[in-house]
């Protein structure tokens, strides 16, 4: 079964798909990891939003979003992975996609702390001290251009 790469601004989704991306986020997020949170944190419509997903026979798979911070940083975030589909190099694919979305600006993210290896090899670094987040352990990390 191929897997698919989508690409879009928040304009540019169907009622239908922004379902599926929400869904996917709040089961693993909110549900998996028993993280009650704001989902919906009003940046998914900022016009410099930019989500990517990856689906398998239609079904969403993999997602995260790159949103355009005010100091024209770009931001990794809500990087997400269903788990009937984690171990097949999703979110590492996903990643290498959204690097070239960001081009050659700045680019941070908020790893969880387990993966910072799956940054690392993408070439973020360790960019501040360690923090927990809804009980879990996150590590800041930032991708200088080339």
């Amino acid at each position: 079964m191929s897997v698919e790469l989508h690409q879009a601004g928040f304009a540019e989704l169907d009622t239908r798909t922004f379902h599926d991306l929400l869904r996917l986020r709040i089961d693993v997020f909110v549900v998996e990891q028993s993280c009650a949170y704001p989902e919906l944190d009003g940046r998914d419509v900022e016009p410099g939003t930019r989500h990517l997903w990856l689906a398998r026979d239609g079904v969403v798979v993999a997602y995260l979003r790159i949103l355009a911070d005010p100091d024209g940083v770009a931001r990794i975030g809500r990087v997400v992975v269903a788990p009937t589909a984690r171990g097949a190099g999703l979110a590492g694919a996903l990643l290498t996609e959204a690097l070239a979305v960001v081009g050659d600006r700045p680019c941070v993210l908020e790893a969880q702390t387990h993966l910072v290896g799956l940054y690392a090899g993408h070439g973020f670094t360790v960019s501040g001290p360690g923090y927990v987040e809804d009980g879990i352990p996150h590590t800041p990390m930032r991708r200088n251009p080339n």
